[in-house]
């Protein structure tokens, strides 16, 4: 037992990297909880799919614009700054909103505007934090580092649900006190950061216009073949099935003949699994099974988005999220190790915000998704969308088993080249 822990979480060794790892749980408790209540007061509002959607919508096309640019100047800035600053600047607006809705002056398009503001930072934020990795974990423990960091973002699938329902379901606080909890918790995560050493700056990721960096970042993806695979693999994926939290809110109101804040049980269902498969995967982070463990989580999300499609009621619905939980939340924590490991460390902000993009196209996505389900109803939505990610993932898993032949990524021999030369010494601390 002692042994399985210690290779499951390695990393949490080096003490910064546990700084960083409890900030990280403050910000995704916060994250995971706005995507419940902001359906939800969505929903409240308007009384549809669609508007849900309309809301997602706008993160999502904010992450589309400013994402290439976030991973940018992740490379470029010190790290540590851009995560304070994204972080205190959406406590600002969650605030904001809270203080709209005491004064019941909310409505769908201040709510989506909120959302495109927030989107905008988290294309900054997310690229940031997740390269801050790299700069405090040796190489040796990097993949267990990400996959570690996934537990967190998973057990905070867990907490956020928790604490969002807590609080919508609570008179004295509702929705206005679930937004003023997200600035609360992002605020702290901020101050968290304070304790960690000054960031790397890596002079490849900060020599060039912002422009051309961009471009850089995306011909390095594009030059790397299993590289290049695993993001359209999880493009994919993201793109199509997670889009299945617009329609959460219309199943538990229009199927399950229940209260829309009772949508918290099937995300806390969902989020439970996923800390179950997030833990488990964490061992294979850096070993040769983790590319056939990958395909098959994808594979197992479609499936629970199928069952979930066919659950007559809440607790058939609540056992159908828990196995949506492990497919998604196991298949997230491993796409960030294999692809850690197959990215060089100057080039790892701009490769994140590419993932990034998957979730701005699940944000674009979920406005006809919301739309479809108004139309087609959500059983039948989500029975589509589980049936298309089972047979992209078949398709994507067979064509990286043809890769694996080759166990040593690119992104290691140009980083051994670059430090052979020098190109990746000269590194400044900010």
């Amino acid at each position: 037992m002692n042994r399985w822990l210690e290779s499951t979480f390695a990393s949490l060794q080096i003490r910064e990297f546990r700084i960083l790892w409890v900030g990280t749980i403050l910000s995704f408790v916060a994250f995971f909880m706005s995507m419940i209540v902001q359906s939800v007061v969505a929903f409240e509002i308007a009384g549809t799919n669609t508007a849900v959607g309309y809301v997602v919508f706008a993160q999502g096309a904010a992450i589309a614009i400013v994402g290439p640019f976030g991973g940018a100047f992740a490379d470029r800035w010190p790290k540590r700054r851009v995560v304070v600053v994204c972080q205190l600047g959406m406590a600002l607006v969650l605030t904001a909103i809270g203080g709209l809705i005491a004064a019941d002056r909310l409505v769908i398009e201040i709510l989506a505007g909120a959302a495109f503001v927030m989107g905008s930072a988290f294309a900054f934020l997310g690229p940031a934090r997740q390269s801050l990795v790299v700069d405090l974990v040796p190489k040796k423990r990097r993949g267990n580092a990400m996959a570690v960091t996934l537990i967190a973002n998973t057990g905070s699938r867990v907490l956020g649900p928790v604490v969002a329902g807590v609080l919508l379901g609570w008179p004295l606080a509702g929705a206005m006190g679930a937004y003023f909890a997200m600035a609360f918790f992002y605020t702290a995560s901020a101050i968290s950061m304070t304790w960690l050493p000054k960031s790397i700056v890596r002079p490849r990721g900060s020599h060039g216009s912002v422009i051309s960096s961009v471009i850089e970042g995306f011909d390095y993806a594009w030059r790397h073949p299993r590289l290049r695979l695993l993001l359209f693999f999880y493009l994919a994926v993201i793109l199509i099935g997670f889009p299945h939290v617009v329609v959460l809110p219309g199943l538990i109101e229009n199927v399950y003949e229940v209260d829309a804040p009772s949508v918290s049980q099937l995300f806390a269902a969902s989020a439970l699994g996923a800390v179950v498969a997030s833990v488990w995967v964490a061992q294979y982070a850096d070993s040769q099974r983790a590319l056939l463990i990958y395909s098959l989580l994808g594979a197992a999300f479609g499936v629970g988005l199928i069952s979930l499609a066919i659950a007559p009621g809440l607790t058939s619905g609540r056992l159908a999220m828990f196995f949506v939980g492990v497919g998604s939340g196991g298949f997230q924590a491993l796409n960030a190790a294999v692809i850690a490991r197959e990215t060089a460390p100057e080039f790892m902000g701009r490769v994140m915000s590419l993932t990034m993009l998957a979730f701005a196209g699940f944000g674009l996505v979920a406005l006809p998704i919301g739309v479809a389900a108004d139309y087609v109803g959500e059983p039948a939505t989500l029975f589509a969308m589980g049936s298309v990610v089972v047979l992209v993932s078949g398709v994507m898993g067979r064509a990286l088993a043809r890769q694996a032949a080759d166990p040593f990524p690119l992104a290691v021999e140009e980083t051994a080249a670059a430090e052979t030369t020098g190109e990746a010494g000269d590194e400044t601390v900010r």
